[in-house]
């Protein structure tokens, strides 16, 4: 499969409003504390407006949500893997994305088939604590010569700059949360975003 190679993650369906019109075609919802009916809201506001403009919908963590929602991704941590029921996933068409942080992770996820794998954080990251020191760009095109065909997905502390230096590293999409939701223009933001990634876009 081809990944987009910006690749956003917001924490809010409403962001969704303004920034699809960019031109943005993978976004991730990430929303980590929310109820069960805010959530399923969440998800389908997201699923509506991404259906719009023809952008990939990735749910993060909520597998179960995904099939119940009839989404066709889901991302999954590592943690996540040990309650999560892959062969229903794969029964209900749902891809899946993994998060890996070292030699160990990466194994244990490509032991799933995966259909990509997330490597972070690439530089240092606010946006939560991370026991990983940052990996560095080295260590992205290491991995896409391990994940061959299976696309990397380069996560944490990027910025339009840093985006361009993994994907000429070999990533196929750099993966971005508070870069654009934190800025203060997210809209005006990602389409930096679109344009510093044009390069790489099919």
């Amino acid at each position: 499969m081809t990944l987009d190679p910006f690749y956003l993650i917001v924490d809010d369906a409403a962001l969704l409003v303004g920034i699809l019109p960019t031109g943005v075609q993978l976004v991730q919802l990430r929303i980590k504390d929310a109820t069960e009916l805010d959530l399923r809201r969440q998800v389908r506001r997201a699923r509506a407006l991404c259906e719009g403009f023809d952008t990939q919908l990735i749910l993060n963590d909520h597998w179960q949500m995904a099939i119940d929602e009839g989404l066709d991704f889901v991302h999954l941590g590592q943690e996540d893997l040990e309650t999560a029921d892959i062969p229903a996933l794969r029964d209900h068409g749902v891809r899946i994305g993994l998060s890996t942080h070292d030699e160990a992770e990466l194994d244990r996820a490509l032991s799933f088939a995966p259909d990509y794998v997330a490597l972070g954080p690439v530089f240092p990251t606010i946006l939560k604590a991370m026991t990983w020191a940052p990996q560095g760009v080295a260590r992205v095109s290491a991995w896409k010569r391990t994940l061959g065909d299976t696309p990397l997905v380069a996560i944490g502390g990027l910025t339009p700059d840093r985006g361009r230096q993994v994907l000429e590293a070999g990533a196929d999409s750099a993966c971005v949360v508070t870069d654009v939701i934190r800025n203060t223009d997210p809209v005006a933001r990602a389409k930096e975003w679109m344009a510093a990634t044009a390069p790489w876009r099919v």
